[in-house]
């Protein structure tokens, strides 16, 4: 999972170098998880970009950068463990009134020309239809989006088990 993060990063860097600085902080105990690489890393670049773009609108003096923070652990909840990835921005927020609207497709806050309103919608297939995952979104406008996503630690063995 750090692998596919720190390679997205790299392949989107021209996305984010001018715009915002980058923290990582990959949890180097994080085990092999089961996923589709090339999703994950789509799923990534979509929630960069979108940091890149909240961080845009802010309207930063062209001195200043904003923060795009990425970090991953191993938690447990309810006795299950999760891979948890973070991406946290240091944007414009959102309105409470539109966070429920997201992940739908075609729903976008871009004006004309600008977004599609499909990153987001990508994003939640891949975590939820793709990887039997969770995807949470916490933001306060004017400070910044957090979006949480959570992925079974299913390793192999324990996908064997539980299909027998």
């Amino acid at each position: 999972m750090n692998d596919i993060i720190r390679n997205t990063m790299i392949i989107s860097r021209n996305e984010w170098k001018y715009i915002a600085d980058l923290d990582y902080n990959l949890d180097k105990k994080l085990p092999m998880v089961l996923c589709l690489p090339n999703e994950i890393g789509q799923l990534i670049l979509n929630l960069v970009i979108n940091a890149c773009h909240a961080i845009e609108e802010k309207g930063l003096d062209s001195s200043e950068k904003g923060l795009i923070r990425v970090s991953t652990a191993r938690i447990e909840v309810d006795g299950e463990n999760w891979a948890e990835i973070r991406v946290e921005d240091s944007g414009m927020g959102m309105p409470s009134e539109i966070k429920n609207r997201i992940f739908e497709p075609f729903f976008t806050t871009k004006p004309v020309g600008k977004g599609t309103g499909q990153a987001l919608a990508i994003v939640h297939n891949v975590v939820v239809d793709k990887h039997s995952g969770q995807i949470h979104v916490e933001s306060d406008q004017g400070q910044g989006t957090t979006f949480i996503v959570r992925l079974p630690m299913n390793t192999p063995s324990q996908q064997s088990e539980t299909q027998t």
